[in-house]
Order: structure tokens, then sequence, then C-alpha cells
């Protein structure tokens, strides 16, 4: 009896690859930097999380029975992947101010980027979530030839001048993360399954069970879209409260690049990247990163 052995070879981007952890210096202060990478890459992604959680839980979160993993995604459509956790966030401590700034944290990014860059075949495409956005856009306008695009989702920004605090309190509160916070962003129904939602949460307190620290939020003021000329992708959740239509509108006829696209995501809300339109995101996101290449 002869046996037929059959072998099928698949790319090796359609497995996802194993998750590591890098440690880079930034003015002494060791940011930790999460990576999962593949054979011969199209391209580069460097993931920016929110306000409020760090990278793990909001890029690479596995559930059991489902594929939410932003991080393998963009594995499986080809990409390196890299995601930061800033200071105070993750397995990123706070430094010795315990606060964190906007400037801070777009010079911690840009110097991560380049590290990033070193590594990498071409320049970095960055994705920015929530604050991350602002982070992403605030990069792009400082050092537009770092990187080969931005993407912009979940773009906080308000129709409103927001009011910033005068003062600020000498000690930061380090204040603690609660389960309802940290679920309160799954507003769209039948978009995520309960066990997913439990897991995010899970996930989300024991990486950062304490609020990291801004202050001098004053520094968002710099963010104008007409000084961003790098390719933009913005993306919008239909149902994302953070997100206004009149604004992104605004910032979207502003940005000045001919290269834009804007999309938007039906049924999306603010945690979308985790919810059924992530399929939608990450079509969106390779049309537009390959469209550059």
């Amino acid at each position: 009896m002869h046996l037929l052995l059959i072998l099928i070879l698949l790319p090796v981007s359609t497995f996802a690859a194993s998750l590591s952890q890098h440690t880079v210096l930034v003015d002494k202060h060791p940011m930790a930097v999460w990576s999962k990478t593949i054979e011969t890459p199209k391209a580069t992604v460097l993931l920016l999380h929110g306000r409020t959680y760090s990278s793990l839980p909001d890029f690479d979160l596995q559930v059991e029975g489902e594929d939410l993993s932003m991080m393998d995604a963009l594995n499986k459509l080809g990409y390196d992947v890299y995601a930061l956790d800033g200071r105070g966030y993750g397995k990123t401590p706070r430094d010795a101010s315990g606060w964190l700034t906007p400037n801070r944290h777009v010079h911690d990014v840009i110097a991560v980027t380049k590290w990033i860059n070193k590594r990498s075949a071409d320049k970095v495409h960055i994705y920015g979530w929530s604050n991350g956005s602002r982070t992403a856009q605030l990069v792009a306008q400082i050092q537009p030839t770092l990187m080969s695009s931005i993407t912009l989702f979940g773009y906080p920004i308000s129709p409103i001048k927001p009011d910033y605090p005068n003062r600020y309190p000498e000690k930061p509160p380090a204040k603690k993360n609660t389960k309802r916070h940290a679920a309160s962003d799954f507003i769209t129904e039948g978009s995520i399954s309960q066990a997913a939602i439990d897991e995010y949460v899970r996930a989300a307190l024991m990486a950062d069970p304490l609020r990291v620290d801004f202050k001098n939020l004053e520094e968002w003021d710099a963010l104008n879209p007409l000084k961003v000329t790098s390719p933009t992708l913005l993306i919008q959740g239909e149902f994302d409260p953070l997100a206004h239509t009149s604004v992104h509108a605004e910032a979207f006829a502003k940005f000045n690049t001919a290269k834009k696209w804007w999309v938007v995501l039906e049924n999306g809300d603010h945690a979308a990247l985790l919810e059924h339109t992530r399929h939608e995101m990450l079509a969106a996101m390779d049309a537009f990163m390959s469209a550059i290449h």
C-alpha cells in the first residue's frame, strides 16, 4: 500500500505570529512595545491605544472561539504589527512626575516610530484609536515624512472648544479604573458577544488598574488639519458618540493631502475595532495602505 502525502503550503501571512515584548528607551525611560511580525510583510503598522486602556486589551484581545485580535488580523492581511504602551499604561511605567502630557506622549511616539522604521523595509503606517488618533495627527504634523500614512479612528474632536483645567494637583490622583467604565464603549446591541465584553473588561483592568493622569491638555490645541500632509484615512463609527460628523467633514476637507479617504462603519461605535464592524475597518485599512505602496 502506498500512502500519498499532500503538503499544502499556505502563505505565512495566513497565520498569526507570536507576541513579543520590546523595551525602547526614550529619554532614558523604558517604553513597552509589543510586536507580532511575519515573514515578508508588505508593510508595517504601529497601533496607538486610547485614553484609558493599553495596547493588549485593545489590540490583542484573545477570546476563546472568537477572532478579535487586531494584531492577528493585520498579520493575516500581510502586515508586521507593533503596539505601544504609553507612559503609565500596561507594561510602561509612569515617569518620575507621575503625569503624562500630550506633547510628552507625541514625542515618545516619534521616538518609537523611528525605532520601528529601522527594523522595517519601509516607513510605518500609524493607526490611532480615540486619544491615539489625536496623537497620530500631531506626530504627522510635526514629522510628516516619518510615516507612510495615518489612520484616525474614534477621532474625538468636539465642535465645542474644551474647557481645560487651569490648575492640576501636585500629586496625580491615580484613580482606579472600573468594570463599568471598561465596558462603556460597547453600546451597539448585538455587535459583540457578552463573553468578549467580559474578557475585555477583565484584561483591561488587569493591564490598567489605575487611570493614567494627563495634564497640560491645552497642548491638544495644536491639532490643525491644514498641517496634515501625510496620506490620511479617517474612519468613523456610525453611532460613535465621540465622532461628530460635522467636525469630521470640516477636518477632512482641510487635510492637506490628496491621498485621503473617509470611511463610515455602518452600525459601528467607538469600539468598532472589537465588534462585528472590525471586518469592514480592516478591509478599509488594507485597501488604503495597499494603495500607497
